[in-house]
């Protein structure tokens, strides 16, 4: 049962990292390398497959060896952080809440940008 969970988590997150592939404010390398991890827990061949797919499988590749994360991935992840803080504040988020925002976002462009590019 717990096999039959993590494929269908793994081909959700394959989803969405490949509408994320097309709708910049959803992130396709963190969808991606969890159905990686989802798979490489459960199905060899579905792992293999997504290792060696031309688009997804050089993310996943270069994160597993590297840790690394390529530079246009940085720009896109970068954009989509932006967007996201300026529909927050577009939609009227007070500054408490653009405050939280501001600082989760940041912490994370600056993991982004510290990972070595691919």
């Amino acid at each position: 049962m717990i096999r039959g969970v993590l494929i269908a988590i793994g081909l959700i997150s394959l989803a969405l990292g490949a509408i994320g592939l097309f709708l910049p404010l959803l992130p396709t390398v963190p969808f991606v390398l969890l159905a990686a991890l989802c798979f490489a827990n459960t199905s060899e061949r579905l792992h293999g497959w997504l290792l060696s797919h031309r688009i997804f499988g050089p993310q996943i590749v270069n994160w597993n060896e590297r840790g690394a994360i390529s530079r246009r991935a940085k720009w896109v992840a970068s954009a989509s952080l932006i967007g996201s803080f300026l529909l927050a504040i577009l939609f009227g988020f007070g500054p408490l809440v653009l405050t939280v925002q501001a600082a989760c976002l940041l912490g994370v462009a600056v993991f982004i940008w510290s990972r070595p590019d691919a």
